[in-house]
């Protein structure tokens, strides 16, 4: 082959550049080299290694510690591992940054285990924060308020008179409200509910009772001053700081962070944005507009680099279990007149799942009760069918409820089971409120991991924080034993459905890289993939899998850069 002078000089100003110190085959220089590990990698080729050489933010080779030494120079960053377990970064493909981040400084109530615990926690909160002119909280559970499973605004009246107070459920499909923020809302018993939303009303008098349901919350949520966007920026940087503090290096956020696509530009120009974004945007029902379109297209030409990307767009297609609000087949059996309806006609959800289709769009869609599963299946079949198209990788979120024929289409039909498992932790919440609800029946096919997996479906784990917490320790340990932190039930909760350690972490980071079509840039440890990676306090392989939980991360990695270290 001949190459023309001028190109002979072009390549050999790219060798020298890019790290080659001749043409004779030296070895490029690693700016980081990591040594004395245990890497598993989660490439089936090869599994595990010593050592990991890194260039421009690069994995330049994984091998064993003699093979990776000729990379290293006198300039050469060397991080001894002292035989600590190193992964890959580890992913959450279901997230609501900002709400979450928001909540680090705000009310928590995830611990609270009764209506007094509220109370109390809101009283300090309040005294705490003389200055709020708004109280903002979230995290508590249906199973405090006893049978009703709801609450009501005299118990937060109680306690704080003066000021509005607005304290979301665990769940983000449910809000509770005190009489001063109803008030501050505009919202008496006069107000209508709005298309696919509930405001709970006393049976006697109409008056609302200070629960709001589903897109009912929107009346609330419109009524609470907005936020500068400093002080946005600062909570999206402690959630990052958060974030990386546990292991993730990719977040793929499920709705609720449109609004603060720019801010995470703003921290990407400023170098601080220390974990990859995929942003899905929200559709709204009742049908697809041109205004959504080009606000979608607009979007993904301008969001679209290693950090900061979009090109999918989540769906809500009912609601949850515990409010009856999730669309199943047969009736609710504590309330036998209820079996809720799906959120979208389903003449007008086919022809936008047919538009975003044909026009490349992935598709997020939540999706719990068995019914609403069964229609986003068909829904994304006749897209398929329709448009001719392939590989879309088009995602169910939470899915908590199919059918056995529906567990075995996701597979044949390509479409990502995307869970969120510690929403599995079989507590109160799930084995009396979320399975007291729907019968014995329908809960066996609860969270079927394995069933998906053995139909040749792909899993793709996140947290749906603030739902519950970003640590995927967690959500990993629950994968695994489907028992709670005291082992119960004793050999877990349908514990056909447990996964393996490998499987569980595979659906942190290379399926999950999958989910997000990202397989050949993340989610495993190979040379030319992003340097992306964790290393632990322990190695996970080797303890009880009920210590999971524990694990500590001890650096994270991302773009080669270490954006956290203990």
């Amino acid at each position: 082959m001949r190459v023309h002078p001028l190109g002979s000089i072009l390549i050999l100003v790219w060798l020298f550049t890019s790290g080659w110190s001749s043409v004779a085959g030296a070895a490029p220089v690693a700016d980081t080299v990591v040594v004395n590990a245990r890497v598993y990698t989660v490439d089936a080729r090869k599994p595990w290694a010593e050592a990991i050489a890194i260039r421009k933010g690069r994995i330049l080779a994984v091998g064993s510690n003699a093979e990776i030494s000729r990379y290293r120079a006198n300039q050469t960053r060397i991080i001894d591992a002292e035989q600590r377990l190193v992964l890959p970064s580890l992913t959450d493909c279901h997230v609501h940054f900002l709400e979450g981040s928001l909540g680090l400084s705000r009310l928590g109530l995830d611990d609270a285990q009764s209506i007094a615990d509220v109370q109390r926690k809101l009283k300090e909160f309040a005294a705490a924060h003389p200055d709020s002119s708004w109280l903002v909280g979230r995290g508590w559970t249906y199973p405090i308020f006893g049978e009703s499973g709801l609450p009501h605004k005299r118990d937060l009246d109680v306690v704080v008179s003066d000021r509005p107070v607005v304290l979301e459920g665990y769940d983000m499909h449910t809000v509770w409200a005190n009489s001063k923020a109803l008030a501050a809302a505009g919202i008496t018993r006069e107000t209508p509910d709005p298309p696919h939303g509930t405001i709970v009303r006393d049976a006697a008098t109409g008056e609302p009772t200070g629960t709001l349901k589903e897109s009912a919350a929107k009346l609330l949520w419109d009524a609470i001053p907005r936020l500068t966007d400093e002080e946005r920026l600062e909570a999206l940087r402690k959630g990052l700081a958060e974030a990386n503090r546990l292991g993730l290096g990719r977040l793929h956020s499920a709705g609720r962070d449109q609004d603060v696509l720019p801010l995470f530009e703003r921290l990407r120009q400023q170098d601080q944005l220390t974990a990859r974004l995929y942003v899905a945007l929200p559709m709204e029902p009742p049908s697809l507009t041109p205004e959504f379109l080009a606000r979608l297209r607009a979007a993904r030409s301008t969001y679209q680099n290693e950090w900061l990307s979009t090109g999918a767009v989540k769906i809500v297609v009912d609601g949850i279990v515990e409010t009856h609000t999730a669309a199943m087949f047969e009736p609710y059996v504590d309330v036998p007149s209820e079996r809720g309806e799906p959120f979208w006609a389903e003449n007008e959800l086919a022809r936008a799942v047919t538009e975003l289709d044909r026009q490349g769009f992935q598709l997020f869609t939540h999706a719990i009760g068995d019914r609403a599963v069964r229609l986003t299946l068909d829904t994304y079949q006749r897209a398929a069918k329709q448009n001719a198209s392939r590989n879309r990788r088009h995602r169910i979120e939470h899915l908590e409820t199919l059918t056995e024929q529906d567990a075995s289409r996701l597979g044949k039909l390509g479409i990502i089971a995307s869970f969120q498992p510690f929403h599995a932790y079989p507590d109160a919440t799930t084995l009396d409120t979320w399975a007291g609800k729907i019968g014995p029946e329908r809960a066996s096919r609860g969270f079927g991991w394995q069933r998906i997996v053995k139909g040749g479906g792909k899993l793709a784990f996140g947290s749906d924080w603030p739902v519950v917490t970003l640590n995927p320790w967690y959500g990993i340990q629950t994968a695994v034993t489907r028992e709670t932190e005291e082992g119960k039930p004793a050999g877990g909760w349908l514990p056909e459905q447990r996964l393996s350690l490998e499987q569980a972490l595979r659906a942190y980071t290379l399926d999950a890289a999958f989910a997000a079509r990202l397989e050949k840039e993340e989610g495993s440890l190979e040379a030319g993939k992003r340097a992306d990676l964790i290393m632990l306090s322990r190695n996970v392989f080797e303890i009880d899998p009920r210590e999971i939980r524990n694990t500590e991360v001890q650096l994270t990695m991302v773009g080669g850069k270490i954006v956290y270290r203990k």
